[in-house]
This record gives structure tokens, sequence and C-alpha cells, in this order.
């Protein structure tokens, strides 16, 4: 999946996921999910559920950071590695 078709995605589902009162396309690729969204610990595991779910990529234990999770892009950029079959 192309990262011009993942990342409308990937912000549709966190805004339903997270109950966000935001449209998805007002989501900037690089602005902080947490910082701008409040996003907590507990969030970010709805958003790991998520991307399993939705995208059929899971995360290891040894791969998890909240780097991971700073941004649109750091996100799509993890679920294309993943798709792709990298590590």
């Amino acid at each position: 999946m192309a990262s011009d078709e993942l990342k409308p995605k990937l912000k549709a589902m966190i805004v339903e996921r997270l109950f966000l009162n935001v449209a998805p396309e007002d989501i900037k690729d690089d602005e902080s999910l947490m910082d701008t969204y409040n996003i907590d610990s507990v969030a970010l595991f709805e958003v790991v559920v998520g991307l399993e779910e939705d995208f059929g990529v899971s995360m290891e234990d040894d791969e998890f950071s909240l780097d991971l999770f700073e941004n649109v892009n750091s996100v799509a950029e993890f679920v294309e590695k993943k798709l792709a079959g990298g590590d």
C-alpha cells in the first residue's frame, strides 16, 4: 500500500478508535499525536490494536517505541515496513 493511500486510512483509524473530535484530514502528517491530541498509553494500546485489526500488522514487544507513534509519518513508515515483510 502506497503512503498516499495509507496515511488517510491511518488517520481515519486513529480518529475512530480514539474518539477524537477532529476530521481525519485535519491531522497533519508530521504533527505530534501525543502532544496535539493528548494520546496516553491506553490510547496507544488502542492504536496498536487498530493496526493489527485494520491493517493486519502485528507488533512485537521489542518493536514498541513511543517514537513510533510520534506522528502519522512514523506510524505509516512502520506499517509499510511490516507490510513489505520487514522486521
